[in-house]
Protein backbone atom coordinates (compact mmCIF):
# COMPACT_ATOMS: atom_id res chain seq x y z
CA UNK A 1 0.00 0.00 0.00
CA UNK A 2 2.78 2.44 0.94
CA UNK A 3 4.65 1.66 -2.27
CA UNK A 4 1.54 2.35 -4.43
CA UNK A 5 0.87 5.68 -2.68
CA UNK A 6 4.48 6.77 -3.14
CA UNK A 7 4.48 5.92 -6.86
CA UNK A 8 1.22 7.82 -7.44
CA UNK A 9 2.51 10.90 -5.62
CA UNK A 10 5.73 10.99 -7.65
CA UNK A 11 3.80 10.64 -10.92
CA UNK A 12 1.42 13.47 -10.03
CA UNK A 13 3.79 16.01 -8.46
CA UNK A 14 7.31 14.94 -9.37
CA UNK A 15 8.29 15.14 -5.72
CA UNK A 16 7.50 13.45 -2.44
CA UNK A 17 6.27 15.04 0.77
CA UNK A 18 7.30 13.91 4.27
CA UNK A 19 5.92 10.45 4.93
CA UNK A 20 4.26 10.68 8.35
CA UNK A 21 3.94 6.97 9.07
CA UNK A 22 5.84 4.31 7.20
CA UNK A 23 4.43 0.96 8.28
CA UNK A 24 7.19 -1.57 8.76
CA UNK A 25 4.66 -4.28 9.56
CA UNK A 26 1.16 -4.47 10.97
CA UNK A 27 -0.72 -5.25 14.17
CA UNK A 28 -2.56 -8.50 14.88
CA UNK A 29 -5.86 -9.17 16.66
CA UNK A 30 -6.85 -12.27 18.58
CA UNK A 31 -8.18 -14.91 16.19
CA UNK A 32 -6.09 -13.76 13.21
CA UNK A 33 -2.90 -15.16 11.73
CA UNK A 34 0.18 -13.23 12.78
CA UNK A 35 0.71 -10.23 10.48
CA UNK A 36 4.04 -10.11 8.62
CA UNK A 37 5.48 -8.09 5.75
CA UNK A 38 8.29 -9.06 3.43
CA UNK A 39 11.67 -7.55 4.27
CA UNK A 40 12.71 -6.82 0.68
CA UNK A 41 9.42 -5.10 -0.33
CA UNK A 42 9.48 -3.03 2.86
CA UNK A 43 13.04 -1.97 2.12
CA UNK A 44 12.16 -1.15 -1.50
CA UNK A 45 9.29 1.11 -0.40
CA UNK A 46 11.52 2.92 2.09
CA UNK A 47 14.20 3.38 -0.54
CA UNK A 48 11.71 5.06 -2.89
CA UNK A 49 11.26 7.71 -0.18
CA UNK A 50 14.76 8.21 1.23
CA UNK A 51 16.66 8.14 -2.06
CA UNK A 52 14.41 10.94 -3.35
CA UNK A 53 15.40 13.07 -0.38
CA UNK A 54 12.16 12.31 1.40
CA UNK A 55 11.73 11.50 5.05
CA UNK A 56 9.71 8.92 6.94
CA UNK A 57 8.77 7.92 10.45
CA UNK A 58 9.10 4.16 10.89
CA UNK A 59 5.99 2.79 12.58
CA UNK A 60 7.05 0.66 14.32
CA UNK A 61 10.83 0.87 14.48
CA UNK A 62 10.82 -1.21 17.67
CA UNK A 63 8.07 -3.69 18.49
CA UNK A 64 6.65 -3.66 21.99
CA UNK A 65 4.41 -5.39 24.50
CA UNK A 66 0.95 -4.49 25.79
CA UNK A 67 1.71 -5.31 29.41
CA UNK A 68 -1.10 -5.27 31.93
CA UNK A 69 -4.48 -4.35 30.48
CA UNK A 70 -3.08 -1.76 28.07
CA UNK A 71 -3.70 -3.42 24.71
CA UNK A 72 -5.85 -1.54 22.24
CA UNK A 73 -8.59 -2.68 19.88
CA UNK A 74 -10.30 -1.89 16.58
CA UNK A 75 -13.80 -2.11 15.16
CA UNK A 76 -15.27 -2.63 11.71
CA UNK A 77 -18.34 -0.92 10.27
CA UNK A 78 -20.15 -1.19 13.61
CA UNK A 79 -18.98 -1.12 17.21
CA UNK A 80 -19.96 -4.79 17.52
CA UNK A 81 -17.28 -5.79 15.01
CA UNK A 82 -14.78 -5.58 17.84
CA UNK A 83 -11.27 -6.99 17.62
CA UNK A 84 -8.82 -6.76 20.53
CA UNK A 85 -5.08 -6.51 19.90
CA UNK A 86 -2.70 -9.21 21.07
CA UNK A 87 -0.59 -8.74 24.16
CA UNK A 88 2.39 -8.71 21.82
CA UNK A 89 2.85 -5.58 19.75
CA UNK A 90 5.85 -6.97 17.92
CA UNK A 91 4.32 -5.57 14.71
CA UNK A 92 6.89 -7.51 12.66
CA UNK A 93 9.05 -4.45 13.28
CA UNK A 94 12.76 -4.37 12.36
CA UNK A 95 13.65 -4.32 16.07
CA UNK A 96 11.63 -7.14 17.59
CA UNK A 97 9.52 -7.04 20.73
CA UNK A 98 12.41 -8.63 22.62
CA UNK A 99 15.09 -6.42 21.02
CA UNK A 100 16.39 -8.75 18.29
CA UNK A 101 18.11 -6.93 15.40
CA UNK A 102 19.68 -9.94 13.71
CA UNK A 103 16.81 -10.42 11.30
CA UNK A 104 16.32 -9.80 7.55
CA UNK A 105 14.07 -6.74 7.90
CA UNK A 106 16.39 -4.83 10.22
CA UNK A 107 19.38 -5.55 8.00
CA UNK A 108 17.50 -4.62 4.80
CA UNK A 109 16.26 -1.27 6.16
CA UNK A 110 19.70 -0.54 7.58
CA UNK A 111 21.27 -1.03 4.14
CA UNK A 112 18.70 1.28 2.52
CA UNK A 113 19.34 4.05 5.07
CA UNK A 114 23.08 3.71 4.45
CA UNK A 115 22.65 3.74 0.66
CA UNK A 116 20.30 6.74 0.55
CA UNK A 117 21.82 8.93 3.27
CA UNK A 118 25.46 7.89 3.48
CA UNK A 119 25.12 7.14 7.19
CA UNK A 120 28.01 4.82 8.06
CA UNK A 121 27.23 1.26 9.02
CA UNK A 122 28.43 0.25 12.47
CA UNK A 123 28.68 -3.31 13.74
CA UNK A 124 25.36 -4.73 14.87
CA UNK A 125 24.92 -5.06 18.62
CA UNK A 126 24.51 -8.52 20.04
CA UNK A 127 20.96 -9.67 20.62
CA UNK A 128 19.73 -9.65 24.21
CA UNK A 129 20.25 -13.08 25.69
CA UNK A 130 17.20 -15.17 26.47
CA UNK A 131 16.82 -18.28 28.59
CA UNK A 132 14.65 -21.36 28.67
CA UNK A 133 13.82 -21.98 32.33
CA UNK A 134 11.74 -25.03 31.47
CA UNK A 135 8.46 -26.50 32.67
CA UNK A 136 6.81 -25.08 35.76
CA UNK A 137 4.12 -27.01 37.60
CA UNK A 138 1.22 -24.92 38.91
CA UNK A 139 -1.33 -25.68 41.56
CA UNK A 140 -4.76 -24.23 42.08
CA UNK A 141 -4.71 -21.83 45.02
CA UNK A 142 -8.22 -20.39 44.84
CA UNK A 143 -11.45 -20.31 42.89
CA UNK A 144 -12.61 -16.84 41.93
CA UNK A 145 -15.84 -16.86 43.93
CA UNK A 146 -14.01 -18.13 47.01
CA UNK A 147 -11.91 -14.99 47.24
CA UNK A 148 -13.43 -12.28 45.06
CA UNK A 149 -14.27 -10.28 48.20
CA UNK A 150 -10.56 -10.38 49.12
CA UNK A 151 -9.51 -8.78 45.83
CA UNK A 152 -12.21 -6.10 45.95
CA UNK A 153 -12.06 -3.03 48.18
CA UNK A 154 -15.42 -3.00 50.04
CA UNK A 155 -15.37 0.80 49.99
CA UNK A 156 -15.44 0.72 46.18
CA UNK A 157 -18.45 -1.60 45.80
CA UNK A 158 -21.15 0.30 43.88
CA UNK A 159 -24.91 -0.12 44.33
CA UNK A 160 -27.37 1.02 41.67
CA UNK A 161 -30.84 0.28 40.30
CA UNK A 162 -29.29 -0.24 36.85
CA UNK A 163 -25.88 -1.67 35.98
CA UNK A 164 -23.19 1.01 35.79
CA UNK A 165 -20.35 1.24 33.31
CA UNK A 166 -16.88 0.37 34.54
CA UNK A 167 -15.89 4.01 34.29
CA UNK A 168 -18.68 5.12 36.63
CA UNK A 169 -17.44 2.67 39.27
CA UNK A 170 -13.84 3.88 38.91
CA UNK A 171 -12.72 0.61 37.29
CA UNK A 172 -10.88 1.78 34.19
CA UNK A 173 -9.25 -1.54 33.28
CA UNK A 174 -9.57 -5.24 33.93
CA UNK A 175 -12.70 -6.86 35.37
CA UNK A 176 -15.92 -5.87 37.10
CA UNK A 177 -18.34 -8.31 38.77
CA UNK A 178 -22.06 -7.49 38.48
CA UNK A 179 -24.52 -9.18 40.87
CA UNK A 180 -28.33 -9.08 40.97
CA UNK A 181 -31.24 -11.45 41.75
CA UNK A 182 -34.38 -12.68 40.02
CA UNK A 183 -37.19 -15.21 40.40
CA UNK A 184 -36.78 -18.25 38.21
CA UNK A 185 -39.73 -19.70 36.29
CA UNK A 186 -39.77 -22.83 34.16
CA UNK A 187 -36.81 -25.05 33.38
CA UNK A 188 -34.83 -22.34 31.61
CA UNK A 189 -34.73 -18.57 31.26
CA UNK A 190 -33.34 -16.33 28.52
CA UNK A 191 -30.80 -13.76 29.65
CA UNK A 192 -30.44 -10.73 27.39
CA UNK A 193 -27.64 -8.14 27.56
CA UNK A 194 -27.93 -6.04 24.37
CA UNK A 195 -24.74 -4.10 25.02
CA UNK A 196 -21.77 -5.50 26.91
CA UNK A 197 -18.18 -4.31 26.47
CA UNK A 198 -16.51 -6.63 26.03
CA UNK A 199 -16.99 -10.18 27.32
CA UNK A 200 -19.28 -11.47 30.07
CA UNK A 201 -19.13 -14.81 31.90
CA UNK A 202 -22.45 -15.69 33.48
CA UNK A 203 -23.06 -17.69 36.68
CA UNK A 204 -26.17 -18.54 38.70
CA UNK A 205 -26.73 -19.74 42.26
CA UNK A 206 -29.38 -19.66 44.98
CA UNK A 207 -29.25 -16.33 46.76
CA UNK A 208 -29.36 -17.88 50.23
CA UNK A 209 -26.52 -20.28 49.45
CA UNK A 210 -22.85 -19.56 49.91
CA UNK A 211 -21.72 -17.28 47.08
CA UNK A 212 -19.08 -19.87 46.26
CA UNK A 213 -21.67 -22.35 44.98
CA UNK A 214 -21.89 -20.95 41.48
CA UNK A 215 -23.01 -22.74 38.32
CA UNK A 216 -21.48 -21.61 35.06
CA UNK A 217 -24.12 -20.73 32.44
CA UNK A 218 -22.04 -19.43 29.51
CA UNK A 219 -20.62 -16.35 27.82
CA UNK A 220 -22.08 -13.26 26.17
CA UNK A 221 -19.66 -11.38 23.92
CA UNK A 222 -19.73 -7.95 22.34
CA UNK A 223 -18.97 -9.35 18.90
CA UNK A 224 -21.36 -12.31 18.86
CA UNK A 225 -24.19 -13.51 21.09
CA UNK A 226 -26.34 -11.08 23.10
CA UNK A 227 -28.64 -13.68 24.68
CA UNK A 228 -27.99 -16.80 26.69
CA UNK A 229 -30.18 -19.67 27.84
CA UNK A 230 -29.58 -20.19 31.54
CA UNK A 231 -30.91 -22.90 33.84
CA UNK A 232 -33.52 -22.28 36.51
CA UNK A 233 -32.52 -23.65 39.91
CA UNK A 234 -34.79 -25.18 42.54
CA UNK A 235 -34.19 -22.53 45.17
CA UNK A 236 -36.18 -21.63 48.25
CA UNK A 237 -35.09 -18.07 47.55
CA UNK A 238 -34.35 -15.90 44.53
CA UNK A 239 -31.67 -16.87 42.03
CA UNK A 240 -28.46 -14.89 42.24
CA UNK A 241 -27.09 -13.78 38.85
CA UNK A 242 -23.34 -13.05 38.75
CA UNK A 243 -21.78 -11.58 35.60
CA UNK A 244 -18.01 -11.19 35.35
CA UNK A 245 -17.24 -8.63 32.63
CA UNK A 246 -13.80 -8.24 31.08
CA UNK A 247 -12.63 -5.00 29.49
CA UNK A 248 -10.56 -6.51 26.66
CA UNK A 249 -8.98 -3.25 25.52
CA UNK A 250 -10.22 0.13 24.36
CA UNK A 251 -10.83 1.03 20.73
CA UNK A 252 -8.09 3.51 19.81
CA UNK A 253 -9.01 4.46 16.25
CA UNK A 254 -12.11 5.32 14.25
CA UNK A 255 -15.68 6.48 14.94
CA UNK A 256 -16.12 4.27 18.03
CA UNK A 257 -13.11 5.56 19.93
CA UNK A 258 -15.34 6.67 22.83
CA UNK A 259 -15.39 3.12 24.12
CA UNK A 260 -17.05 2.72 27.50
CA UNK A 261 -16.71 -0.65 29.18
CA UNK A 262 -18.89 -2.98 31.21
CA UNK A 263 -22.64 -3.54 30.94
CA UNK A 264 -23.99 -0.56 29.01
CA UNK A 265 -27.65 -1.55 28.70
CA UNK A 266 -30.43 -3.04 30.77
CA UNK A 267 -30.20 -6.72 31.67
CA UNK A 268 -33.34 -8.77 31.11
CA UNK A 269 -34.51 -12.21 32.16
CA UNK A 270 -37.36 -13.43 29.95
CA UNK A 271 -38.08 -9.83 28.95
CA UNK A 272 -38.17 -8.50 32.52
CA UNK A 273 -35.56 -5.86 33.41
CA UNK A 274 -33.43 -6.67 36.45
CA UNK A 275 -32.82 -4.02 39.10
CA UNK A 276 -30.86 -3.68 42.35
CA UNK A 277 -27.29 -4.28 41.19
CA UNK A 278 -24.05 -4.51 43.10
CA UNK A 279 -20.79 -3.98 41.24
CA UNK A 280 -17.46 -5.21 42.56
CA UNK A 281 -14.28 -3.68 41.05
CA UNK A 282 -11.49 -6.26 41.11
CA UNK A 283 -7.88 -5.49 41.95
CA UNK A 284 -4.91 -7.75 41.19
CA UNK A 285 -2.30 -5.89 43.20
CA UNK A 286 -1.61 -8.49 45.90
CA UNK A 287 -1.77 -11.82 44.10
CA UNK A 288 1.39 -13.14 45.75
CA UNK A 289 -0.72 -13.43 48.91
CA UNK A 290 -3.42 -15.58 47.31
CA UNK A 291 -2.55 -18.75 49.19
CA UNK A 292 -2.95 -16.82 52.45
CA UNK A 293 -6.46 -15.71 51.50
CA UNK A 294 -7.94 -19.18 51.14
CA UNK A 295 -6.25 -22.53 51.80
CA UNK A 296 -6.77 -24.96 48.95
CA UNK A 297 -8.41 -27.50 51.30
CA UNK A 298 -11.38 -25.20 51.77
CA UNK A 299 -11.93 -24.74 48.06
CA UNK A 300 -12.86 -28.35 47.34
CA UNK A 301 -15.52 -28.20 50.08
CA UNK A 302 -17.13 -25.20 48.40
CA UNK A 303 -17.85 -27.21 45.27
CA UNK A 304 -20.21 -29.55 47.15
CA UNK A 305 -23.43 -27.65 46.45
CA UNK A 306 -26.86 -28.84 47.53
CA UNK A 307 -28.57 -26.96 44.71
CA UNK A 308 -30.33 -28.94 42.01
CA UNK A 309 -31.83 -27.83 38.72
CA UNK A 310 -35.18 -28.54 37.17
CA UNK A 311 -35.05 -31.77 35.20
CA UNK A 312 -31.92 -33.29 36.70
CA UNK A 313 -29.11 -33.24 39.19
CA UNK A 314 -26.50 -30.53 39.53
CA UNK A 315 -23.92 -32.90 38.09
CA UNK A 316 -26.00 -33.31 34.94
CA UNK A 317 -26.31 -29.54 34.65
CA UNK A 318 -22.58 -29.10 35.01
CA UNK A 319 -21.95 -31.75 32.37
CA UNK A 320 -24.40 -29.99 30.04
CA UNK A 321 -22.79 -26.61 30.70
CA UNK A 322 -19.36 -27.99 29.89
CA UNK A 323 -20.65 -29.71 26.75
CA UNK A 324 -22.45 -26.65 25.43
CA UNK A 325 -19.63 -24.21 26.12
CA UNK A 326 -16.52 -26.38 25.90
CA UNK A 327 -15.13 -24.70 29.00
CA UNK A 328 -15.00 -25.29 32.72
CA UNK A 329 -17.31 -23.70 35.25
CA UNK A 330 -15.47 -20.98 37.05
CA UNK A 331 -12.40 -18.71 36.89
CA UNK A 332 -9.55 -19.96 39.05
CA UNK A 333 -6.17 -18.81 40.28
CA UNK A 334 -3.07 -20.96 39.82
CA UNK A 335 0.39 -20.43 41.23
CA UNK A 336 3.81 -21.80 40.34
CA UNK A 337 7.42 -21.16 41.26
CA UNK A 338 10.71 -21.40 39.40
CA UNK A 339 14.25 -20.79 40.62
CA UNK A 340 17.05 -18.83 38.98
CA UNK A 341 20.48 -19.66 40.35
CA UNK A 342 22.17 -16.72 42.06
CA UNK A 343 25.36 -17.43 40.08
CA UNK A 344 23.50 -17.15 36.76
CA UNK A 345 22.65 -13.99 34.83
CA UNK A 346 18.93 -13.29 34.87
CA UNK A 347 17.74 -13.33 31.25
CA UNK A 348 14.61 -12.57 29.24
CA UNK A 349 12.23 -15.44 28.63
CA UNK A 350 8.80 -16.25 27.21
CA UNK A 351 6.02 -18.16 28.99
CA UNK A 352 4.17 -20.57 26.74
CA UNK A 353 0.49 -21.01 27.60
CA UNK A 354 -0.18 -23.69 25.02
CA UNK A 355 -3.00 -25.88 26.34
CA UNK A 356 -4.54 -23.18 28.53
CA UNK A 357 -7.74 -21.29 27.63
CA UNK A 358 -7.94 -17.57 28.42
CA UNK A 359 -6.78 -15.32 31.21
CA UNK A 360 -4.16 -13.00 32.63
CA UNK A 361 -0.69 -13.82 33.96
CA UNK A 362 1.45 -12.20 36.64
CA UNK A 363 5.16 -12.72 37.28
CA UNK A 364 6.46 -11.48 40.62
CA UNK A 365 3.29 -9.40 40.94
CA UNK A 366 3.82 -7.76 37.52
CA UNK A 367 0.99 -8.15 35.01
CA UNK A 368 2.65 -9.50 31.84
CA UNK A 369 -0.65 -9.44 29.93
CA UNK A 370 -3.47 -11.57 28.59
CA UNK A 371 -3.16 -15.05 27.13
CA UNK A 372 -5.74 -16.67 24.84
CA UNK A 373 -4.06 -19.55 23.01
CA UNK A 374 -7.35 -21.25 22.09
CA UNK A 375 -8.09 -18.16 19.97
CA UNK A 376 -4.47 -17.52 18.94
CA UNK A 377 -2.22 -16.76 17.33
CA UNK A 378 -0.10 -15.78 20.34
CA UNK A 379 1.03 -18.73 22.46
CA UNK A 380 3.74 -17.17 24.60
CA UNK A 381 4.04 -13.95 26.60
CA UNK A 382 7.28 -11.98 26.81
CA UNK A 383 8.94 -11.70 30.23
CA UNK A 384 11.85 -9.19 30.29
CA UNK A 385 14.73 -9.93 32.66
CA UNK A 386 14.07 -6.89 34.93
CA UNK A 387 10.79 -8.53 36.01
CA UNK A 388 12.68 -11.61 37.17
CA UNK A 389 15.08 -12.06 40.08
CA UNK A 390 17.68 -14.46 41.37
CA UNK A 391 16.16 -17.11 43.59
CA UNK A 392 12.43 -17.78 43.77
CA UNK A 393 10.12 -16.36 41.09
CA UNK A 394 6.34 -16.55 41.40
CA UNK A 395 3.90 -16.97 38.52
CA UNK A 396 0.17 -16.44 39.19
CA UNK A 397 -2.40 -17.22 36.49
CA UNK A 398 -6.00 -16.05 36.50
CA UNK A 399 -7.54 -18.65 34.19
CA UNK A 400 -11.09 -17.81 33.13
CA UNK A 401 -12.21 -21.18 31.79
CA UNK A 402 -9.99 -24.14 32.49
CA UNK A 403 -6.32 -24.99 32.98
CA UNK A 404 -3.90 -26.91 30.87
CA UNK A 405 -4.68 -30.55 31.81
CA UNK A 406 -1.10 -30.97 33.04
CA UNK A 407 -1.29 -27.63 34.87
CA UNK A 408 2.10 -26.65 33.51
CA UNK A 409 3.57 -23.68 31.72
CA UNK A 410 6.80 -23.72 29.77
CA UNK A 411 9.41 -20.97 29.98
CA UNK A 412 11.03 -20.90 26.55
CA UNK A 413 13.55 -18.78 24.63
CA UNK A 414 11.51 -17.81 21.58
CA UNK A 415 8.18 -16.15 20.77
CA UNK A 416 5.44 -18.36 19.38
CA UNK A 417 2.50 -17.25 17.22
CA UNK A 418 1.23 -20.65 16.08
CA UNK A 419 -1.73 -21.15 18.44
CA UNK A 420 -5.41 -21.01 17.55
CA UNK A 421 -8.46 -23.20 16.98
CA UNK A 422 -7.13 -24.71 13.75
CA UNK A 423 -3.53 -25.13 14.82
Amino acid sequence: MANIQITEEIQLTGKISPFKEFYTGWLTHWGESIATTDASSTAKALKSILCRNGSAVLYMAHGGTNFGFYNGANTGQTEYEYKADLTSYDYDAPIKEHGDVHNPKYKALRRVIHECTGTPLHPLPADIERASYGLVKLQKVASFFDIFDKICDPLKVAVSEQPLSMELTGQMFGFLLYVSEYQGKGPYSILSIPKVHDRAQVFVSCSLDDVRNQIYAGVIERWSSKTLQIPTLNCSSNIRLSILVENMGRVNYGPYIFDQKGILSTVEIDGVTLHHWKMYPLSFNLLENLSKFQPIQQITDARASKVSSHGGSQNKLRDLSFYLNGKSEEPEFYEGHFHIDSNSTVKDTFISFRGWNKGVAFVNNFNIGRFWPVMGPQCALYVPAPILRSGDNIVVIFELHGPNPERTINLVEDPDFTCGPNR
